[in-house]
């Protein structure tokens, strides 16, 4: 979704809008009063709050249509999510009343159980319902002393989750935030603060003594992070089961882009202006301020201020002028002293013409806690040992994939018919990890997607493979060329609790760079990556203090 008006953005008074938010600009000098660099889902957010609270902004975004690693693309005849379909965070999140979201036509589905957690051993799985009872019931069924360590988990878990959460809706302050401390009377605080320092696979085994319950939060959290299980730093991941207990996983109907189409549709609603197809080259100023972007095409639009919600290493490093001043010189130092990140990620997208079903689950037990639902609606995550996943880390500086990756499986158009292919044909979604950038032998004509789908495929029925009709692979060179990410790298935000509460990396945890006009939001600001949001909102509220 997105309509191309770069001709009318170096007209002043082309961009003055029907209500009269744009008048008077012709007489600043400037096109808007801000833009926002890209179009994800933060982007859009930041955005839509902007134009709602009346600032004339325009939103740049240099693929064709807007939604980042949330769109929903068409391929092969039917839809597939860029990512995952599963949204959790940003369902907790005040923005979806704030920007009706709803009436722009988001909905989303529920699928209970919402995850079935799996190992490569052949043992029994475990399901996570949303209801905290219903997943103990589950665990209990074949390892009754982690059900029981579970509920001790959860009691200690739900705290942190609570905190955090409360921490991660308003932009970070440090007054702020020890107020919230302060207020729980150490509630979650202090074990907040201890696991931010602590590695996830400590935190977890200080709970667990079955990989079955360890490894998934490795899973979705440090391995999803990019990070090894044993990193210190990575402890918050000992949240992941409380959090989502508290906030209910959904799917839009539609995939996932109906969340951004919704969010561009919230934004243009309220005088919002996009531009589409053409990325942003550099910043326009003299390194003491920021007065807009210029476009790929040479195009430029003045503006009051810019928020760059893509990745900041290259928006210090490459599109600033030369930079004035102590400040500016150690942030533009520091990006360009940074390594860049390489991609890790890869993803298999294909139709099928069956469902595919787990011999483990079906000789599990557990098949009437689905009460009669689908089992293929629920997303399915294959982990390895921990052996295993530190062998992959190993294995990914040398370009080489493990033998066991970790993988989601998922068949979005079981729990949502809208998603099924032109032909009538169900679709997969199957996400591999790690993937390296600089795959030895590189991944044209590589073998690997085929063989991700045979390991996939042993902890199916038999003949599965024989279902998959067409598939297309996205690696991290695909996602370079295609959603612009250097190296086919996602920035994540890095900082822990403890460093966003005392402001370090400011740019990073509180959205204003050190050059006036310029602020950072998206993935790799506070409070971090994947579908949230929160860190759009936070920029949002900052720019409008700004200007007011």
């Amino acid at each position: 979704m997105c309509r191309d008006i770069r001709d009318s953005a170096v007209s002043n008074a082309a961009v003055v809008d029907e209500a009269g938010a744009g008048r008077g600009r012709a007489d600043t000098g400037r096109d808007v009063d801000v833009v926002v660099v890209g179009g994800g889902h933060n982007g859009l957010v930041c955005a839509a709050y902007l134009a709602r609270a009346g600032v004339a902004t325009m939103l740049v975004e240099a693929r064709d249509e807007v939604g980042g690693c949330a769109s929903t693309v068409s391929d092969l005849d039917a839809r597939f999510n860029i990512c995952s379909c599963d949204h959790t965070l940003v369902r907790a999140m005040p923005f979806m009343e704030d920007l009706d979201l709803a009436a722009h036509g988001l909905r989303y589905l529920e699928a209970d159980p919402a995850t079935v957690y799996l190992g490569y051993d052949g043992r029994p799985p475990w399901l996570f319902f949303n209801d905290s009872e219903r997943t103990i019931e589950s665990i209990g069924r074949h390892r009754p002393a982690q059900a029981e360590a579970y509920r001790r988990y959860l009691a200690d878990a739900r705290p942190v989750a609570e905190l955090s959460l409360e921490m991660s809706t308003g932009p970070a302050s440090t007054p702020k935030m020890l107020a919230r401390l302060l207020a729980r009377r150490g509630r979650g605080g202090v074990r907040l603060l201890q696991w931010s320092r602590a590695s996830a696979l400590d935190v977890m085994r200080s709970y667990f003594d079955d990989e079955a319950l360890i490894m998934p939060a490795m899973s979705n959290g440090p391995t999803i992070w990019g990070a090894p299980p044993d990193a210190a730093g990575t402890g918050m991941a000992g949240m992941l089961y409380a959090m989502r207990h508290m906030v209910k996983t959904g799917r839009p109907v539609g995939g996932s882009g109906a969340l951004t189409d919704a969010l561009a549709a919230s934004f243009t609603a309220a005088g919002g202006r996009l531009s589409c197809g053409t990325p942003v080259a550099g910043l326009l100023g003299d390194g003491r301020g920021v007065r807009g972007v210029r476009l790929a095409d040479g195009t430029e639009i003045a503006a009051g201020a810019v928020v760059a919600t893509c990745d900041p290493v290259p928006v210090a490093s490459h599109w600033l002028a030369e930079p004035h001043g102590a400040r500016v010189r150690r942030f533009v130092g520091r990006a360009r002293s940074q390594a860049p990140g390489d991609g890790y990620q890869s993803k298999i997208d294909a139709v099928i013409t069956d469902i595919p079903r787990y011999p483990a689950l079906e000789d599990s037990k557990l098949l009437d806690l689905f009460e009669g639902r689908d089992t293929a609606q629920s997303n399915y995550v294959m982990s390895p040992s921990i052996e295993e996943l530190i062998e992959a880390h190993r294995l990914r500086p040398l370009g080489r994939v493990a033998e066991h990756p970790t993988m989601m499986a998922n068949v979005p158009s079981v729990l949502d018919p809208s998603m099924r292919s032109r032909d009538g044909h169900h679709v997969l979604s199957l996400e591999a990890l790690f993937t390296p950038y600089n795959l030895e032998g590189g991944w044209d004509g590589s073998p690997e997607p085929a063989r991700w789908l045979k390991v996939w495929s042993s902890l199916l029925q038999p003949g599965f493979l024989e279902s998959v009709d067409r598939y297309r692979t996205m690696t991290p060179d695909r996602y370079e060329q295609e959603l612009f990410l250097g190296r086919g790298y996602t920035p994540s935000y890095a900082g822990s609790p403890l460093s966003s509460l005392f402001g370090r990396r400011r740019e990073l945890s509180r959205y204003r760079a050190p050059v006036p006009g310029l602020f950072l939001s998206g993935a790799a600001t506070y409070p971090g990556a994947g579908i949230w949001g929160a860190s759009g909102r936070n920029a949002a509220q900052v720019v409008m203090r700004t200007l007011q």
